[in-house]
């Protein structure tokens, strides 16, 4: 029992990830795609700053009495992939948006609908 204690921010990841993809494959509306999209990359920020965390480790920062460093790359990484999340949902955002212009829904199922009678 303590193993399930000692990394919940693991079942946190995992409770993430499946409430994203659950979203994604189970919602017809393009925003709440979307939205589910950003829930399961919210995950992956968490499971990888979950990884860069070390126990007992500083700020890699070279100092008298430090022996062992926190990684500083996951973080880095994790920078740079909120800046590419952000700019990836104001992208599928503005697709939502052309989508409504050119469909008259966001709705999944009325877009095919519409493209099928044609």
């Amino acid at each position: 029992m303590e193993y399930l204690h000692g990394h919940y921010n693991y079942w946190i990841v995992i409770l993430l990830m499946m409430v994203g993809f659950y979203t994604v494959i189970s919602r017809g509306n393009l925003i709440k795609k979307i939205a589910g999209l950003n829930i399961f990359q919210t995950s992956v920020f968490f499971l990888y700053i979950s990884i860069g965390n070390v126990t007992g480790g500083t700020t890699p920062i070279v100092a008298d009495g430090f022996e062992q460093y926190s990684n500083p790359l996951p973080h880095v990484l994790i920078l740079t992939a909120i800046v590419v999340g952000v700019a990836t949902t104001a992208l599928g955002l503005a697709l939502v948006v052309r989508i409504k212009e050119a469909y008259g829904t966001i709705e999944e199922e009325e877009i095919h609908n519409q493209d099928e009678s044609l």
